[in-house]
């Protein structure tokens, strides 16, 4: 659990500043679970600057509450969470200054976003939370008043958990969060899940991720590994002691989370990914006469393919169904092995390729246009998907025929220059399995929204 805060103060000396304005949001990592906010009688003048920056004034803090009236609050909705705060230093001092003038020792944990965004997104003119937020497309308004700026952090520190692919954001949060007791620990875990798409997380109880699995029912999937009887289940269910989650809006963000982080993080309990996930895979070569064959084999990774397949079922039924859309012929697609014409060609369907009526130019260019539907070889796109909230979606990019990573915009957010594009981007490796991941998604959903990128826009 987070809280994520930000403080306006009256400015002045070091350790004798006060606090004007406080707005804490309760951030259990997906969405804000309670606030508070308040204007606050610092008792002290504010500096004639500050006036300038805030808006706040000394007129409007007159009848507002003293700290000590709202101490109590704050102490109960930061109680066992970690301060999150743009140049948390700053706030975290402030309010242990005030609370060391009540005679009470305020102690929390805290994550500066100013120094999580320099580690996930390097490489930015600047990291003041205004221009910050403006170049990865967060909506900030009321800047430089407590509400505007925390609300733009958690949007910000939201992004940055997305980006966080060692998890170690993750990792220490639960290393810190309070033990449940092993006899009702399974029930409690599964209550605080949610029936959503994503990826989750078990920890022991150090923190450590022991298993990284993906599902569209979190909730439903993670009751089947505490209540399996099988071996590896059995085992996990003595050693949990937590569960996390991330919520990624859709399948294909899940499945690409899961293939990459399993990876990087090397669970005990995740099997070895040394085998890939695909099984079979559609293959081109073109005959002495210049026609090219299409034919389905079995996965080589030495070998270069179109797209791959699951199964081998799967794969026969998309080749089938290539054949009827492009009108190509079964002897050139390993469904006729016969002499002669083939069975298509004797029915109309197919132009007579296997029987010398139609060239190789003619029919090549109907399988030119099979590789570039099932294949993005040397593309720039982004695809649009859906997000984890309703006025979010979410974009995969692709470059130079390349997996760049996934990211999440909101919906006012103009997508039409790629270097804004690749900032909110979560860099991923562009390894085979998420290749085929891709190319197997795009191929069962063929209504994504995909927007073709000129690389120099």
């Amino acid at each position: 659990m987070y809280a994520v805060l930000d403080i306006e103060t009256t400015g002045g000396k070091y350790n004798e500043e006060g606090i004007t304005e406080i707005a804490v949001y309760k951030f259990d990592g997906h969405q804000i679970v309670d606030q508070f906010i308040s204007l606050v009688n610092p008792e002290i003048p504010i500096q004639p600057f500050v006036v300038g920056l805030t808006g706040i004034n000394n007129d409007m803090l007159r009848n507002a509450p003293k700290f000590f009236e709202v101490a109590k609050r704050i102490v109960e909705i930061t109680e066992g969470a970690i301060l999150v705060a743009h140049n948390a230093k700053f706030d975290y001092r402030i309010l242990r200054t005030e609370f060391r003038r009540l005679g009470f020792d305020y102690e929390r944990q805290s994550l500066c976003t100013v120094e999580l965004s320099q580690k996930l997104i390097p490489g930015l003119p600047s990291y003041s939370l205004g221009k910050l937020v403006r170049s990865l497309g967060i909506p900030l308004s009321d800047r430089h008043r407590a509400t505007g700026d925390a609300q733009a952090t958690v949007k910000l520190f939201k992004m940055l958990l997305a980006k966080d692919s060692e998890k170690e954001i993750l990792k220490s949060s639960v290393r810190n969060a309070p033990k449940l007791k092993m006899n009702t620990k399974l029930v409690q875990l599964l209550d605080e899940l949610p029936s959503i798409t994503g990826v989750y997380y078990l920890h022991n109880e150090d923190g450590d991720i022991i298993f990284i699995g993906k599902s569209k029912n979190i909730k439903k999937r993670v009751n089947q590994h505490f209540t399996s009887d099988n071996k590896k289940s059995r085992e996990i269910q003595k050693e949990v002691a937590s569960v996390s989650y991330e919520a990624t809006g859709n399948e294909l963000n899940a499945l690409l989370k899961e293939n990459e982080e399993v990876k990087r993080n090397k669970p005990k309990y995740n099997r070895s990914t040394k085998r890939s996930l695909f099984s079979h895979a559609l293959y081109q070569a073109k005959d002495n006469e210049g026609y090219i064959h299409l034919r389905i084999g079995k996965i080589d990774g030495r070998k270069k393919y179109i797209t791959a397949f699951t199964n081998l079922q799967q794969a026969k039924s998309t080749l089938e169904k290539i054949l009827k859309e492009y009108e190509l012929c079964q002897s050139f697609t390993g469904f006729y092995e016969g002499a002669g014409s083939c069975f298509n060609h004797n029915m109309k369907e197919c132009r007579g390729a296997c029987a010398g009526e139609e060239g190789a130019s003619e029919y090549n260019e109907r399988v030119r246009k099979v590789l570039e539907a099932y294949s993005y070889e040397k593309k720039n796109m982004l695809v649009i998907d859906r997000g984890r909230d309703i006025d979010e979606k979410s974009a995969l990019l692709v470059e130079e025929g390349e997996f760049k990573g996934i990211g999440y915009f909101n919906l006012n957010y103009q997508l039409n220059n790629l270097e804004i594009i690749k900032s909110i981007i979560t860099p991923m490796k562009n390894d085979r399995d998420a290749q085929q991941i891709i190319q197997n998604y795009l191929r069962k959903n063929n209504r994504l929204k995909i927007i073709h990128l000129h690389p120099h826009e």
